[in-house]
C-alpha cells in the first residue's frame, strides 16, 4: 500500500547547526530518508566571471533557483527518483554533474531560506527553525568557510557584515514565525532531538 512521503523543513541561520540535526534524523532514519540541502539549488550565474559570481550575494532570496527546488521536491513527493544539482563553494557555481536520488519515506530539507517561499513551506509536514546566538553562528560559519571551502579569513567576515547578518534579519529570523518547532542550538540540543526523533518515529509507524 502506497504511503504518503513525509516532508520535513529545517531552517535557520547559518551557522545555527541545521545541517547538524538534519545529518542526526539521516541517521536515524537512514533507509527512509532523503536528505536535500537548499545549497545544492544556487543559481549558476555561469555568465558572469569568477570575480563576479564572488562579490554575489549569496543569502538574498534571489541567488536559489526556487522553481527547480520546487519542482524537484514535487518528484519525490510523488515517488519519482530526481537528478539533483552539484553547487561549487569553490567556484561558485554549479557543475556539471548531478546526483540521483531515490524517493524515501521521509524528505528532510535544511537551508537558511526555505521559509522564505510560501509554495515550499505548503508542501512541509513540519517545519522546524533552529534558533542560535549570532556570535556563536559567526565563529561556526569561519571555521566552516576557512577550513572546508577555502576562504581566507578576512573575504569571510566581510561577506558577513555586508550581507549575511543584513540579510538574516531581513528575511530569515522573521520567518521563525512559520515554524511549528524551534529547537536552540538545532543538532547540539540533545533533548530536542530526541523528542524529535520520536515525534518522526511515531508519524512513520502511523
Amino acid at each position: 500500500m502506497h504511503k504518503d512521503v513525509f516532508f520535513i523543513g529545517i531552517a535557520g541561520g547559518t551557522g545555527s547547526g541545521k545541517s547538524t540535526l538534519a545529518g542526526k534524523l539521516k541517521d536515524v532514519f537512514a533507509d527512509d530518508v532523503v536528505l536535500l540541502c537548499q545549497d545544492y539549488y544556487y543559481k549558476s550565474f555561469d555568465k558572469l566571471t569568477f570575480e563576479e559570481r564572488s562579490k554575489l550575494n549569496f543569502d538574498h532570496p534571489n541567488s536559489f533557483d526556487m522553481s527547480y527546488l520546487i519542482e524537484q521536491v514535487k518528484e519525490l513527493k510523488n515517488s519519482k527518483p530526481i537528478e539533483r544539482p552539484v553547487y561549487s563553494f569553490l567556484e561558485h557555481k554549479r557543475l556539471d554533474e548531478v546526483i540521483r536520488i531515490e524517493p524515501k519515506r521521509v524528505i528532510i530539507l535544511e537551508g537558511i531560506l526555505i521559509f522564505e517561499n510560501r509554495e515550499l513551506c505548503n508542501l512541509m509536514d513540519m517545519k522546524i527553525f533552529v534558533d542560535t546566538d549570532a556570535d556563536i553562528r559567526l565563529l561556526r560559519r569561519i571555521l566552516r568557510d576557512t577550513k572546508e571551502r577555502g576562504r581566507d579569513l578576512d573575504s569571510v567576515i566581510n561577506q558577513y557584515i555586508t550581507t549575511v547578518k543584513p540579510m538574516h534579519e531581513e528575511f530569515i529570523e522573521p520567518n521563525k514565525k512559520v515554524a511549528d518547532v524551534i529547537i536552540p542550538e538545532g543538532g547540539m540540543n540533545h533533548i530536542a532531538v530526541s523528542m524529535l526523533l520520536d515525534k518522526i518515529q511515531a508519524i512513520l509507524n502511523n
